[in-house]
Parts: structure tokens; C-alpha cells; sequence
């Protein structure tokens, strides 16, 4: 398997999607060296976006994540999560009244518009439940995995509503060689119990490449083929960006490592137009 050099690929787009975990961080902190990227873009003036299906924090509180990690580069306005999908989704479709949600406090920012009023599960009593509008998967903390999820499936057993999947992933690494459940991998479970359909937002679905897309555009002029997006798993990131129509670049220091990277893209029919050691500029 033959390896292309990050620095060298890059240089030909004006703009990188960037995955978050695997890609730029990792359980340890920062993937080393990764300032030094982040420099070469602003060095070549290319721009660059933080593509994420992290919903458990706003983009300030991401980007603020960042600062602390020593990467002030980036801002609120680099980081589009899958967490705005579903406020945007809210806003048209819903509008005003009580929303129910799993996750933390932080989480629920994206609900907290002026019209809608965020309600955790554990504090939703599960005999006055007329007055919930929607219910949103967040995060997979701030909540009791048992009392909580059995409160949920029978606020959807009662309720005709519409459920939002802010994160569509379902694992995530909290190690090297462990991965934890993620609240997309909730959803599916709480969607098989109840026999509905959720709305999912989150790579690989387009919706999330088709925001940024948009939101670039209305900054500056670009084509699908001046962008590149990188990430570390060929499920969601590979996926979405090939769906999308846009050059991917997979790097091997997150969900996909090199020993078995050659097999996975066999196995899965999802083929990235670049295979990178990381994310990692040289100079």
C-alpha cells in the first residue's frame, strides 16, 4: 500500500474538511505535530473547516477545546457540527415548544434557540409528556443509561414526534484498542425497540457536507474539486466526502491503522482518493 505525503496534497486544494477525532486529536490530546498543519495552511492561505458529528459542546466550546490544547488557529467559525443540522432542523420544523434530549448541559445549546426549551430526559415526567414537541439525541453522558433510556422509549410509545440524531457515530475510541458506545449507536437501539424511523444527521449523511458547502460558498467562490476532506474512518468521513463528491484522504491514526488499512478498503468498496500516514505537515 503506497502512502501519499499530507503537505504535498493539500497544497493542490483552496479548501481541507477536517474530521476531529483521529484526525487532529486522539484519547491522548492532540495527534503530534498537528500545529504545524495548521500553520501550513494559513502560511499557503488555504482555508479549512473542522467537520464534525460532535454535538456535546457548541463550536465556541470545540473551539475553545482547541485553544487549551495549544491550536488558537481555530475558531467557532472553522468548526460546523452535526449539532447545528439539528438546530436548524428544530428551528423550521418544530419552532417553538419543549424538546426532550440525551446529553449534557453543553449539549443542549443547539436546542436553546429563544423558542424551544430544552428538557433532559431525567427530568421529564413521563406521565405529563403532552407538551414535548421533539425529542434530540446529543450526547451519550448526562444521563442514566438505564432509568433515562426506558423513560425514552416510552415518551416515543406515547408520542407522535419527530427524533433527531445529532451524531450518527456509534462507537467511538476512548483508547488505543477500545472503543465506547456513542450516541448514535443509542439511537439505533432505542430505533429498533420502537419500531420508528429517526432523522439522522452526520457523516456520512450529505446534509452535513451540503451545510458546509453552502456556508463556504457564501463566503467565497469554490467547486466540489478544490476541496479535500480527511478523516480516519472509511464508514463515515470516506464515505460521506466520496457521496458528496469531493477528494478524500485517509489518515492512519485513528479508527483505520496501517496494518489493516489495505483490507477494510477492500472489504468496503470505499475508496479514498489519497492513503496518508496523518494529518501531519513536515517541514
Amino acid at each position: 500500500m503506497n502512502l501519499d505525503e499530507f503537505r504535498t496534497i493539500i497544497s493542490t486544494y483552496k479548501v481541507i474538511f477536517f474530521d476531529a477525532y483521529g484526525v487532529l486529536k486522539n484519547h491522548k490530546g492532540l495527534i503530534p505535530g498537528i500545529e504545524n498543519t495548521f500553520q501550513y495552511l494559513k502560511e499557503q492561505h488555504i482555508d479549512y473547516y473542522i467537520l464534525t458529528n460532535d454535538a456535546s459542546r457548541s463550536p465556541f466550546q470545540l473551539a475553545e477545546s482547541y485553544h487549551r490544547l495549544g491550536v488558537s488557529e481555530i475558531k467557532a467559525e472553522h468548526i460546523i457540527s452535526s449539532g447545528l443540522l439539528a438546530q436548524e432542523f428544530l428551528t423550521q420544523k418544530v419552532r417553538r415548544g419543549t424538546v426532550a434530549y440525551l446529553g449534557t448541559p453543553d449539549s443542549a445549546s443547539y436546542i436553546d434557540t429563544g423558542t424551544l426549551t430544552p428538557l433532559p430526559i431525567s427530568e421529564l415526567d413521563i406521565d405529563d409528556c403532552d407538551h414535548v414537541e421533539a425529542l434530540v439525541f446529543l450526547d451519550d453522558e448526562g444521563f442514566d443509561w438505564k432509568t433515562d433510556l426506558n423513560k425514552t422509549i416510552n415518551l416515543l410509545r406515547k408520542r407522535n414526534i419527530p427524533v433527531i440524531v445529532s451524531n450518527t457515530d456509534a462507537t467511538y475510541p476512548v483508547s488505543k484498542n477500545q472503543v465506547a458506545m456513542a450516541i448514535g449507536g443509542i439511537a439505533k437501539m432505542i430505533e429498533n425497540s420502537v419500531g420508528k424511523q429517526f432523522i439522522r444527521f452526520g457523516k456520512p449523511e450529505t446534509q452535513l457536507f451540503i451545510y458546509a458547502y453552502d456556508y463556504i460558498r457564501s463566503i467565497q467562490p469554490v467547486m466540489k474539486h478544490e476541496i479535500l476532506m480527511v478523516g480516519d474512518t472509511l464508514h463515515t468521513d470516506i464515505l460521506g466526502g466520496n457521496k458528496f463528491g469531493l477528494d478524500t484522504a485517509l489518515v492512519l491514526t485513528g479508527n483505520t491503522q496501517a496494518e489493516d488499512a489495505a483490507a477494510r478498503i477492500s472489504s468496503s468498496g470505499i475508496i479514498p482518493t489519497y492513503i496518508c500516514e496523518s494529518a501531519v505537515v513536515t517541514y
